[in-house]
């Protein structure tokens, strides 16, 4: 029981950390990496789809996101939402690659969604970058370098 409440609190805050709640799921992941009692292989993917899992809902926020445009309580600007469209639109669905990234990564996964990116390229690409960032994490905590 204990494993499992292990693998289930690492994935709940990979999860949350990857929403626009302020959570960090790193330094969890480090922590059961270096006491060692898991294997890396299954706390990496369960970190990693935690973490995808929760850019998914941020996609599936901003799919569904201009029906609340005119609601008072929206916390973007009409000027906001088409900064965001038109930087998304610059740089295209191979700014993803980037939704590792403190502070813009989860707000990136929200516009992708409003812009409508097909979910296969979408869970690809956040797939490869969220994933690489708890690989390159391991990589250096267990010295595999």
């Amino acid at each position: 029981m204990l494993e499992l409440s292990v693998y289930l609190g690492l994935f709940a805050a990979a999860f949350g950390a990857a929403t626009l709640l302020p959570m960090q799921s790193e330094a969890a992941l480090v922590a059961l990496l270096l006491a060692d009692l898991q294997p890396a292989w299954a706390l990496l993917l369960v970190a990693s789809l935690g973490n995808v899992l929760g850019s998914l809902l941020n996609w599936l926020i901003g799919r569904s996101i201009e029906r609340w445009r005119n609601a008072r309580w929206f916390p973007a600007s009409a000027a906001q939402l088409e900064r965001a469209r038109s930087s998304y639109a610059r740089w295209g669905y191979w700014s993803l690659l980037l939704s590792w990234a403190p502070l813009i990564g989860d707000p990136l996964t929200l516009v992708a969604g409003m812009m409508r990116e097909p979910l296969w390229r979408f869970l690809l690409l956040v797939t490869l970058a969220k994933g690489g960032r708890y690989l390159i994490l391991a990589a250096v905590v267990a010295g595999w370098f």
